[in-house]
């Protein structure tokens, strides 16, 4: 029999045991990030209407998941959903995160003055290659809150945002090397892919 004591320790246990299945519910989970040759990766990212709660959510588990590779950028297809959005941190290693986010990113503005870096890519691991592009731009989007905002970005921000907006319109950096290079690499991620799809083989 419950006395009233009872009760209210049941009640605020109960009360407990619902916020922590909230906060497992809320929390940010990693996603499987899609390799080449996935043909996800040439699809073209649509549009969103607004910013809701269940794309923060999506959008914090990009940041786990980015973070978790680790990487710089990481854009909604690289974990299979078609949608435009993208994250950012450039925090290095001994600073605290710093995730930008971008919904519906669009360049509306890039310099004339091109920049050249070393450009990796997640859904292509381990393989790095010197790509050209604009030095500056500017970008227009929809921010975490869904208000809209415009950067100017310089530097690697520049590269990284023109990066991962490419990923948004099926493009990835290796489009932006000698078809010979391309065809190697391609080529070297299919069989990669076959392998993993065929499973060990036996002695």
């Amino acid at each position: 029999m419950f006395d009233r004591a009872a009760a209210r320790d049941y009640q605020s246990h109960s009360k407990l045991e619902i916020a922590e299945r909230e906060d497992e519910a809320n929390a940010m989970a990693l996603r499987p990030i899609i390799i080449l040759p996935d043909p996800k990766l040439r699809l073209i990212s649509a549009p969103l209407g607004q910013v809701d709660d269940a794309l923060r959510k999506l959008l914090d588990d990009m940041v786990e998941t980015m973070h978790d590779a680790p990487g710089i950028g990481l854009a909604g297809i690289q974990i299979a959903e078609a949608i435009r959005v993208l994250v950012i941190d450039l925090a290095k290693k001994d600073e605290p995160p710093a995730p930008q986010f971008f919904v519906n990113p669009e360049i509306v503005w890039s310099s004339d003055e091109r920049a050249v870096y070393e450009e990796g890519c997640l859904s292509i691991p381990e393989y790095y290659e010197e790509v050209e592009r604009p030095a500056k731009v500017r970008a227009r989007f929809l921010d975490r809150e869904g208000k809209q905002r415009e950067i100017l970005a310089e530097g690697l921000l520049s590269t990284a945002l023109q990066h991962e907006i490419d990923h948004l319109d099926g493009v990835l950096f290796i489009d932006y090397i000698s078809k010979l290079k391309r065809d190697r690499v391609v080529k070297k991620f299919a069989k990669m892919a076959k392998r993993a799809a065929d499973g060990p083989r036996p002695l």
